[in-house]
């Protein structure tokens, strides 16, 4: 006859019933509670090489665990109740740093030890008549341990998670903050970051779902690449930040990571030579998140110093400095009319010729000192995109030279 109901999806699927245990059999079992105990102790040191190189507190609590799974078989056999039952009984005791030390395939091994002993118990312990009964009671009921077991795991795992990632994001807002390398050492070290050198960092807007399982993947990414992964998501903002990446093949792992970012520019600072310079690497590339909308033709991702004049204009005296010290200032130094020469030539319209004539000088001496140009700034005046750049740099080492007199 079916079971369905109206307003149910179907058959209801009752349990199977435990049988009853007899009160003679309840009795042997609890008369041998600590036989059993001891005998499963004893097996564990003996079967299990990782039980035995476990620290004594280790050893205690785990101990504790069998010794709770034991008696609360013989309660749960004379009146079988739910999981969260067997959850709060057998592993309520047990201190949560277990999970960290012990792992869930561990924690199965000991379950599967402990119903073997109770197993091996049986013939001494019960009538043979009953033999078949309480092996199957045994067997349901490390079924259940062993669900809560996968339970207390998973949720450790689910807070351990929640609480890393929190803290993850703690050391990169300390990083972008410049705090002390001294300050941070305990938390960067809880995090796993090793890297003291060649830190790099990206910025870009977050996609519309960032929880934990994109967070994880874009972790496992930069790690294929990287020695060192931190993820920081700031509202709209998406931090990424790097260490232990190889100069060869930084621009390639760039263009990987841009691809886990929303949608608008993605901007990678320089990178910093220690922890501590890791601050400015950052503030690079937040002010070229902030100027990237001027450019429009930018690639994606782009570096933060590709943006200094964008930069400048949007008024960050650090964009500004770099022009002066990595551009403006080594011209001046080198001498020989590059200055005189780059300017004729942005000024001219990128004519040769022209230059040439403005200079008293012969066109190949033009393309020599151009040459010269892009060796001494590594910027080439012969690209439009570098000649703005270049530019740039000459107006605002113009301006500076005139603040210094």
């Amino acid at each position: 006859m079916s079971e369905d109901r109206p307003g149910t999806q179907g058959p209801r699927i009752r349990p199977a019933r435990q049988p009853k245990a007899s009160p003679e059999t309840l009795a042997r079992l609890k008369n041998h509670l600590g036989v059993l105990s001891t005998v499963a102790l004893k097996h564990l040191d003996q079967s299990l090489p990782w039980y035995r190189g476990l620290r004594p507190e280790e050893r205690a609590a785990l101990g504790l665990v069998a010794q709770k799974g034991i008696s609360s078989f013989v309660s749960w056999y004379e009146r079988p109740q739910s999981p969260q039952w067997v959850l709060n009984d057998v592993f309520g005791a047990a201190p949560s740093e277990l999970t960290r030390s012990i792992s869930l395939q561990k924690a199965l091994q000991l379950i599967r030890t402990i119903v073997e002993v109770v197993e091996s118990q049986v013939p001494d312990i019960v009538p043979e008549s009953e033999h078949q009964q309480l092996r199957e009671a045994v067997l349901r009921y490390s079924r259940e341990v062993a669900f809560a077991a996968a339970d207390v795991y998973a949720r450790a795992a689910e807070s351990r998670g929640a609480w890393d990632s929190r803290l993850e994001a703690l050391v990169v807002d300390a990083v972008l903050r410049g705090e002390s390398p001294d300050a941070l050492r305990s938390r960067i070290a809880a995090v796993g970051w090793k890297s003291q050198t060649d830190i790099r960092v990206m910025v870009g807007t977050a996609p519309e779902v960032a929880g934990a399982g994109f967070v994880g993947d874009l972790r496992r990414a930069a790690v294929r690449h990287t020695k060192d992964c931190l993820v920081g998501i700031q509202g709209d903002r998406l931090i990424l930040m790097l260490g232990g990446m190889e100069d060869s093949e930084s621009e390639s792992v760039y263009t990987r990571l841009s691809e886990f970012f929303g949608p608008g520019p993605v901007v990678y600072g320089p990178p910093a030579p220690t922890l501590r310079d890791a601050a400015a690497s950052a503030h690079a590339a937040f002010a070229g998140i902030a100027a990237a909308r001027a450019w429009p033709q930018a690639p994606r991702p782009v570096a933060a110093d590709d943006l200094w004049p964008e930069r400048v204009m949007d008024g960050d005296d650090a964009a500004r400095s770099s022009l002066v010290n990595n551009i403006y200032r080594p011209l001046e130094k080198a001498g020989n009319g590059l200055v005189e020469t780059l300017a004729s030539y942005l000024t001219l319209g990128h004519s040769l010729e022209g230059t040439a004539r403005e200079l008293f000088v012969h066109a190949n001496t033009v393309r020599y000192r151009l040459k010269r140009v892009c060796d001494v700034t590594g910027w080439d005046p012969l690209i439009p995109r570098e000649a703005f750049v270049l530019q740039t740099a000459l107006v605002v080492g113009r301006l500076d030279a005139d603040k210094e007199l």
